[in-house]
């Protein structure tokens, strides 16, 4: 299974974060960090649909993404249409970097949410000294109890947490841990395939007052169509953006359908 390489490959990797910067260090970062930690929420609740474009460089089911832009041109774009900003930041898979993060924070005032499979605390200092406003805590790789642990742990470092789900008993979860923002992952994290009708299809399970997202799998005027109907308060939007000569427009274009 994909995600099980994955999280493999993660943990192989985190030992050599800490060989770069210890635990301690990066505790003591996080802790001094002087930029504006929130907004994230704010940015994804307010009236109309919101979006978060996304950078990344590669996925396992697109491999290598032949972007039309280059870092600084994108985040440029994207400060003048969207609400929000999602880094990849895991290296194996989608090619990412926390210095990708950090580049994207000297230039944007918009809220970065770091995308990544968060498996263990330090990654959550981690994002916070780099200037990430939110994280991604992914049901499918979490028990309860580290959902609710990392879940307060954000809370208590200032940041968001945006819990993706994919189905039922994922967000029977994110419901009892009470998230404010919880996204529905289009995409199968087990072999990668996408279904529009997911979002669907967990959109009833969502009480009113929640900020709801749809993630993965949007890539036409008639995709956006379908997810706003399904009541959504934001997109998450990666491949389409990626690949666009000019996501500014694709942006407002889809805004306004």
């Amino acid at each position: 299974m994909i995600l099980d390489k994955i999280i493999e490959d993660k943990k192989r990797r985190l030992p050599q974060h800490k060989a770069r910067i210890s635990e301690h260090k990066i505790r003591r970062l996080a802790e001094s960090y002087k930029g504006d930690s929130s907004g994230f929420l704010e940015a994804l609740a307010k009236p109309g649909i919101s979006i978060i474009g996304e950078f990344k460089k590669a996925s396992p089911s697109l491999g290598k993404i032949d972007s039309k832009l280059e870092l600084t041109d994108r985040i440029g774009e994207y400060n003048d249409s969207v609400d929000a900003i999602s880094c990849l930041t895991e290296e194996d898979h989608f090619l990412g970097n926390a210095e990708y993060l950090k580049e994207i924070r000297k230039i944007t005032s918009l809220p970065i949410i770091r995308k990544d499979f968060m498996i263990e605390e330090y990654q959550f200092y981690e994002a916070k000294a780099i200037g990430a406003n939110a994280v991604l805590l992914i049901a499918a790789i979490l028990d309860d109890v580290q959902m609710k642990d990392f879940y307060d742990l954000t809370k208590e470092l200032g940041m968001d947490a945006l819990v993706e789900t994919h189905d039922e008993g994922e967000m029977e979860r994110a419901l009892k841990l009470d998230a404010e923002i919880i996204g529905v992952n289009n995409r199968d994290l087990r072999d990668f395939s996408i279904k529009l009708d997911t979002t669907k299809r967990l959109s009833k399970m969502v009480p009113e007052g929640k900020v709801f997202v749809a993630e993965s799998g949007i890539v036409s005027d008639a995709d956006v169509r379908f997810l706003k109907e399904c009541r959504v308060d934001a997109f998450l939007i990666g491949r389409a953006f990626m690949e666009a000569e000019n996501p500014r427009e694709l942006a407002k274009r889809w805004k306004a359908l």
